[in-house]
């Protein structure tokens, strides 16, 4: 039990999540503490901060290599993406007191906000994908190493980071080769030459990178990098391109925060228009 308790300090995989709605509640809707899930003075707190003592000790840039090396060779199954989802599904959380939601419903319902406000497909595909890269958790990666906010290995960590003092359990906290302010990079490389830290963003990138428009693989790659897209914490790393795409991430973030909802999407009657949509973009099955 113990190890089970470090490997995945969470409750479920959805907690993360929510915390990024306490830290970031929609500007347009301000609520009461009572209306948000409460982590002002709940255990889930507790459970969070510990999350991300563990995330942050481990995600070092040896760490990343190593999990790039192994999951980048996409060998741990071949599936189409309505596969992926049922797969996905078997991460249902039974402990949401608020929204009792599977995998595919909140998929639905962030691609649908973005259908209904008139974005092109490919936009309302990004919606419907960008959680998919979780199934790392359903091939025995901790969600530590899965979910929670991205961020650059290799160089300094921001002090805008979430938690930033459990870095200095990081081994490269202490590294003269990566905690300057560029470490391993050169001012302005962009950040197709940066490495970031594990997790469901830049895993579904790799296996979506042949596939879909740049500003929806910056959407997958960094919808998770709030240091960058909320605080401007990086600006000395990205390019132009960077810079220009980040538009398209900062469009996308208030789906995938907001866009939940108690009401499920009626997944039987929208799935035709997602099986075109998918087959438009996609080959039939893809490696994971």
């Amino acid at each position: 039990m113990k190890k089970n308790a470090e490997n995945n300090p969470m409750e479920n995989i959805d907690d993360w999540e929510h915390d990024l709605l306490n830290r970031y509640p929609d500007p347009e809707e301000i609520k009461e503490k009572e209306e948000f899930r409460n982590y002002v003075d709940s255990e889930r707190v507790d459970t969070v901060k510990e999350f991300y003592r563990i995330n942050h000790k481990n995600q070092t840039y040896d760490f990343v290599k190593k999990k790039e090396a192994e999951f980048l060779k996409f060998d741990k199954r071949e599936m189409s993406i309505w596969d992926a989802v049922d797969f996905l599904n078997t991460l249902v959380d039974d402990s949401d007191p608020d929204i009792e939601l599977d995998q595919l419903q909140h998929l639905l319902q962030t691609s649908e906000a973005i259908r209904a406000d008139g974005h092109p497909d490919w936009f309302v595909l990004t919606g419907f994908l960008h959680d998919l890269g979780k199934v790392l958790c359903l091939f025995g990666e901790p969600q530590w190493a899965v979910v929670g906010d991205t961020f650059p290995v290799g160089c300094a960590f921001s002090d805008k980071i979430v938690y930033p003092e459990f870095f200095k359990e990081n081994p490269d906290y202490d590294n003269s080769l990566y905690n300057s302010k560029l470490g391993v990079y050169k001012e302005k490389c962009g950040l197709d030459n940066v490495t970031m830290s594990w997790g469901h963003d830049e895993y579904l990138y790799q296996i979506m990178k042949d596939h879909l428009p740049d500003e929806a693989l910056y959407m997958i790659r960094y919808h998770s990098f709030y240091a960058q897209h909320r605080e401007n914490s990086y600006d000395h790393l990205m390019d132009d391109k960077d810079h220009e795409m980040f538009e398209w991430v900062k469009k996308f973030n208030p789906y995938d925060l907001y866009s939940k909802a108690p009401v499920p999407p009626d997944s039987k009657a929208l799935r035709p228009y997602y099986e075109d949509l998918v087959a438009k973009y996609l080959p039939e099955t893809l490696k994971f």
